[in-house]
């Protein structure tokens, strides 16, 4: 028996010291917040355990979320906000040399990520075949459309690392679903003959970075997140216990479909499981 179930025969939260927890579609859908969301994560805060928000969306800034989540009745440091943009900023830092030109394309998220790792990012209006970039760093963003995505695709043909922030398929909204940063990479790749490294959920990197903001052990961090292909999966990579909770692309049929090697350690309807016990 693992400690993790042990101690969530009490309370679920009681076996952690840390969070890694998903903001689409856990926390928030588009500009509406989740139902028992915030006061479930103030009420672990106030019992002494860490969290950080990791996220696949990199459009926005660590700095934007913070504020946006402020704004939603959560107190963030930014320093506990964890993006795809900055892991793939840190792996294109490690594979290239510092000020290298890297080509942005995304929200505001991913030049300053770039920025932020001692790399100079380079925005589309401003690419020039005669000063060629080294590497691009693709991540969502709203107003991302065909011209960003050629000079992705030209990029890449002349011989520039690709790096893709996530392959989301789709995005959660206050409408409903909407084509992701998956889609958007798609396209390129429809276009080029390598495929992009991808730093996102559910590859090791965001978690990485999230542990170490955490200062936790993986062993006593629980990953929170709403997609088996993406959160759950990308916790059972890093050897993380995970928490599926219900209202995103997945059901509960999905989660019983599931490769048991990838399925969550617990399942529940919200956030209010954290403080109650598990069955």
């Amino acid at each position: 028996m693992t400690s993790h179930t042990a101690n969530a025969r009490g309370c679920l939260v009681e076996g952690f010291d840390g969070i890694v927890c998903d903001l689409d579609g856990v926390v928030y859908r588009g500009n509406e917040a989740v139902p028992h969301a915030v006061e479930s994560l103030l009420s672990a805060l106030s019992a002494g355990v860490r969290v950080v928000y990791a996220t696949n969306n990199a459009s926005r800034t660590p700095a934007e979320v913070a504020a946006y989540l402020d704004a939603l009745g959560l107190s963030v440091p930014v320093s506990h906000v964890v993006t795809s943009a900055q892991a793939g900023a840190h792996y294109v830092a490690q594979r290239c040399g510092p000020e290298s030109r890297v080509l942005a394309v995304g929200g505001p998220g991913v030049p300053l990520a770039l920025e932020e790792a001692g790399l100079t990012p380079v925005r589309v209006q401003e690419a020039r075949p005669v000063d060629p970039v080294v590497a691009v760093l693709q991540g969502y963003g709203a107003q991302v459309g065909w011209t960003d995505l050629a000079e992705v695709a030209y990029a890449v043909q002349a011989g520039a690392l690709w790096v893709a922030t996530n392959v989301d398929s789709t995005l959660p909204t206050e409408r409903g679903v909407a084509p992701g940063n998956g889609a958007l990479v798609g396209a390129v790749r429809s276009a080029v003959d390598v495929d992009p490294v991808v730093v996102g959920k559910p590859h090791t990197p965001l978690y990485d970075l999230s542990v170490v903001a955490l200062g936790t052990g993986i062993d006593r961090t629980l990953v929170i997140g709403d997609r088996l292909d993406t959160d759950i999966l990308g916790a059972a990579t890093a050897g993380m216990a995970s928490l599926f909770v219900l209202g995103g692309v997945h059901r509960w049929a999905d989660v019983a479909g599931a490769d048991p090697a990838v399925r969550p350690r617990y399942v529940a309807t919200d956030l209010r499981s954290l403080h109650s016990a598990y069955a």
